[in-house]
């Protein structure tokens, strides 16, 4: 399997250096990619594609195209590409370097933590496993700690994606 390409990660403090970024790798800055960087730097966690088009007010911008600035800015290391739970894709910039999640199935709950703090649990991976882990694409999902001492829902359906089985609470049974 091809690794892909190590990007620089770097924090950007504004959309300026950003643009000054694109333009020095020979990009053109055109309005809908205005619109993608506003709303990354409006967000305050990871937002959608769908997001970013559907908040576009002054200049609408097809979710295509907010894909195409979005695969653009994700390499040359602007945004970091994320699942979080059973949701679309989710891109956020990537500030002082790549964070890494925990999603709690129950309520939802994100936390954004440095990958250094769960270098002892990819340690037990590697010793056990011989896998070198990775938490920031695809989180470590789990229960929060607030879920895990509450009483559980109402048993939710289950169902299967190929050999993999699993139930969600009613509450979110077809929002995927």
């Amino acid at each position: 399997m091809t690794q892909a390409p190590q990007v620089e990660r770097r924090t950007f403090a504004d959309i300026d250096e950003v643009v000054r970024l694109l333009r020095e790798a020979g990009h053109r800055v055109t309005a809908p990619c205005r619109v993608v960087l506003q709303a990354l730097f409006a967000a305050d966690g990871p937002i959608s594609a769908q997001f970013i088009a559907d908040s576009a007010r002054d200049l609408p911008i097809e979710v295509t195209s907010v894909y195409r600035n979005l695969e653009r800015l994700e390499s040359l290391g602007v945004v970091q590409h994320v699942h979080l739970g059973h949701s679309p894709g989710l891109y956020a910039l990537v500030g002082a370097g790549n964070r890494e999640f925990l999603t709690c199935e129950r309520c939802g709950r994100v936390t954004s933590v440095d990958p250094g703090e769960l270098d002892a649990v990819r340690a037990q991976i590697r010793e056990r496993f011989g896998y070198e882990a990775r938490f920031g694409h695809f989180p470590i999902v789990g229960l929060c700690a607030e879920c895990a001492g509450a009483p559980q829902p109402h048993a939710g359906h289950e169902h299967t994606h190929g050999a993999y089985i699993h139930s969600h609470p009613y509450r979110r049974a077809h929002e995927h």
